[in-house]
Formats: C-alpha cells, structure tokens, sequence
C-alpha cells in the first residue's frame, strides 16, 4: 500500500533513523519516497546515498507529503504543528505522532479538525524490522487505517489500541526493550564472573533470550508453562529463579514499569 506514498519524517532522531533503515530494507520502496529533515541534517546527510531527500526544511517535507511522520520530542510537537499547519491539506496528508503524552486532543487544536491523525508508539526494533508499533487515530478509514499499519508493519508489526493505553504502550513497548537490554547485561556480567569471556557470553545471553521470545510467540505460552518444563526438583534452574526473587528481581521490574508510567503521566 505503500507504493507512491511520499513519506516525510521530520525531526528525525534515533526512532526516525530506525523507522527510516526499516523502510530501506524493504524493496518495494523507492528511497526516493522519503523525506527526512533534522535541525542540523549534518548527522543524517549520508542517507542521500540511498536516494532519500535530505534536508532542514520541516515546511517543503510536509507540502510533499502524503504521510508526515513527526519524531521530534514532545516539547516540539506544538510548534511544529504551526510551522506546518499552512501547507497542510486534511484531505491529502495523514499526520502521525510519535512523541509520548502529546494528545490527540492537544494536536487537534493546531491542525484542522477534519485532518486524519494517528499516534503511533514503535520502538527502535524497526531499524531491524522487529518492533512493535502500537497505533491509535482519528478521522480514519478503513483505507487510512490499512495505510498506517501496512507502513508500521514493514518495520515488525502494529497493534491498533485506544487512546487511553498510548502511554501504557509507550512503557511497554518502547521502554520496554531498554528494560531486556539491561537485563541482558546484567545475564552477561554474571556469564563473565562465572568463567566465560565478555564475547562468549554475549553470544549465548542473546541467543537465549531470543530463543525465550521466539517460544513464547510461536507456542503461544505463558512464561510460567515454559519455565516449569526447566526448574526440575533441587536443580539449579529453580535455585537461581529462588535467588533472584528473594533480592526483589519480579517486584523491581513491575516497579520499574510503573515508575515509568507514572512519569509519563506526571509530564
């Protein structure tokens, strides 16, 4: 669905940079489709290489956008809207934001109120396409709906939710990978102190816990069904698992979870 579809990221950082080698890895997308901007597009302008337009010149992006894709940070969303909003055309570009807290509501009193308009939450997993994209919108169609989800689907997958879960996936979702990575770090950091170098642990810690997602989502299994078939009576499995509860490892994830969330919330 994506064909023909110009595609304008604006203020693209690290999220934007990840959507943006998603979308270069998919081959029925012509680079030249893409037009990402930056405030200073110095750290960007090797993507020219690949064909994409590249520049600073968020107003040109979106005049030629069938799709304006804002990845700058929360704070900027308002004052981009405005410096936008002249050029855009509600029956032509669909917006969808990235940034976390910003409303809807709050978008719609920028741009028209008849413009189709989507918040989407992916994670930096779309660099390879593996992210989980949730999505919510207004004004949309079944047409715009498929337009959005095919766009997020080629970079992992796209969840539709209400509204009112955005910042619950934006925890989830996108926090939440920095949450495995640094409980991968600390498997690594206990694989180094127990004999194996910094390199060899690294390869089996990633393996393994790929290894755990992929049985989760191809078995359809609850975490708890695939530990019992490891923790056998007085072995070593259930002695770890035992360990790590006792000095707080289940309570100090969810803790962690809800103290995220209530930072969104609290901004």
């Amino acid at each position: 669905m994506l064909e023909g579809k110009i595609i304008a990221i604006i203020g693209c950082g690290n999220l934007g940079l990840s959507i943006v080698n998603g979308l270069l890895a998919q081959e029925s997308l012509d680079p030249n489709q893409l037009h990402i901007t930056r405030r200073n597009p110095s750290t960007i302008l090797h993507l020219k290489e690949f064909g994409l337009h590249v520049h600073s010149d968020n107003v040109m992006a979106a005049k030629e956008a069938d799709i304006v894709i804002l990845g700058v940070k929360p704070y900027n969303i308002n004052g981009i809207l405005k410096e936008i909003h002249p050029v855009l055309q509600p029956n032509k570009q669909i917006i969808v934001s990235l940034a976390t807290g910003i409303t809807l509501d709050e978008m719609f009193q920028v741009i028209d109120k008849s413009t189709v308009a989507f918040r989407a939450m992916p994670n930096i997993a779309a660099d390879i396409q593996e992210s989980v994209t949730c999505i919510c919108g207004r004004n949309t169609n079944q047409t715009s709906e498929q337009l959005i989800q095919s766009l997020f689907n080629s970079i992992g997958f796209s969840i539709s939710i209400d509204e009112n879960l955005m910042e619950a996936a934006t925890v989830l979702g996108a926090c939440g990978i920095a949450y495995v990575l640094r409980f991968m770090r600390a498997m690594i950091q206990g694989g180094i102190q127990i004999g194996f170098d910094a390199k060899t642990a690294s390869k089996i810690v990633n393996q393994t816990v790929k290894g755990a997602a992929e049985l989760m989502i191809q078995k359809n299994m609850h975490p708890e069904e695939a530990i019992d078939k490891v923790t056998t009576p007085k072995g070593c499995t259930i002695v770890g698992l035992n360990e790590m509860e006792h000095q707080g490892f289940s309570a100090a994830m969810v803790r962690g979870v809800l103290a995220s969330y209530e930072k969104i919330e609290k901004d």
